[in-house]
């Protein structure tokens, strides 16, 4: 099976520093890796490259076995990669749809010349959406403001699977989050995993990491350390590899 994307030698320098140094890895569909490291390892500026945040000074990335030459977010996008970040990009005024919806609106003729917003539709598609993914949310026409952490974490979650992508990036994705409502984009997650979709975490909570990942990658000083079996390492091995670069 060709992996959804693959990095070859990616190397990304800042002045002097590098902060990833030839990162090889492979992410498959369906896949759920965690990316652990300390603050200064190289795990937000590698998925920068990935998302088309910036672009490295070398290396290749490949998407499902083509190289391709991720410039910005929307390239990014096109080729089927989703990046949730902490901010999460809602507006509070809007509601459930409209945000789901948020600059992919549907329209509809109206009078005269100007089209209108479809709102009816967009409301039956997030509907869709959110029984496909089996995510509840209580009212989808109230304005977002209302809505927990845990709530507002779906609803950009939604937008991503709105644009059929196929690799998730989630930046620290239970930061923040009461239990209950951590648990519940924990299931989200594993949801997202049962319909073929890859997932990448960068995440310091080494509980969510093992109950989660499928693989679990480490790096250190701009480098990739291992990508190990979650169910063939232990939460020991992972922290001396942080810590010290070796288990």
């Amino acid at each position: 099976m060709i992996p959804f994307l693959t990095t070859k030698d990616l190397t990304k320098s800042y002045g002097g520093l590098k902060a990833i140094d030839n990162i090889n890895i492979e992410i498959n569909s369906g896949e759920i890796l965690s990316l652990v490291g300390d603050n200064g390892a190289g795990k937000s500026t590698f998925v920068k490259t990935i998302a088309g945040a910036q672009l490295p000074d070398s290396g290749v990335i490949k998407i499902e076995g083509k190289e391709l030459r991720i410039e910005n977010p929307n390239k990014a996008s096109e080729y089927g990669i989703g990046c949730l970040h902490q901010g999460l990009g809602l507006i509070d005024t809007l509601n459930v749809p409209e945000n789901v919806f948020l600059g992919r609106e549907l329209q509809k003729k109206g009078f005269g010349i100007f089209p209108q917003l479809d709102n009816q539709r967009m409301r039956e598609e997030t509907k869709q959406l959110l029984e496909q993914f089996s995510i509840k949310l209580p009212k989808l026409n109230e304005a977002v403001v209302h809505l927990s952490g845990g709530q507002r974490q779906t609803i950009a979650i939604s937008r991503l699977l709105l644009q059929k992508v196929k690799l998730v990036i989630m930046d620290e994705p239970m930061a923040a989050l009461g239990v209950d409502e951590g648990s519940k984009v924990l299931n989200l997650i594993e949801k997202m995993k049962s319909e073929n979709i890859g997932v990448l975490i960068i995440s310091h909570n080494l509980e969510h990491v093992f109950r989660l990942s499928d693989r679990i990658a480490v790096m250190k000083n701009g480098k990739l350390l291992s990508v190990l079996d979650s169910k063939k390492t232990t939460r020991e091995e992972i922290v001396k590899l942080i810590t010290f670069g070796t288990s």
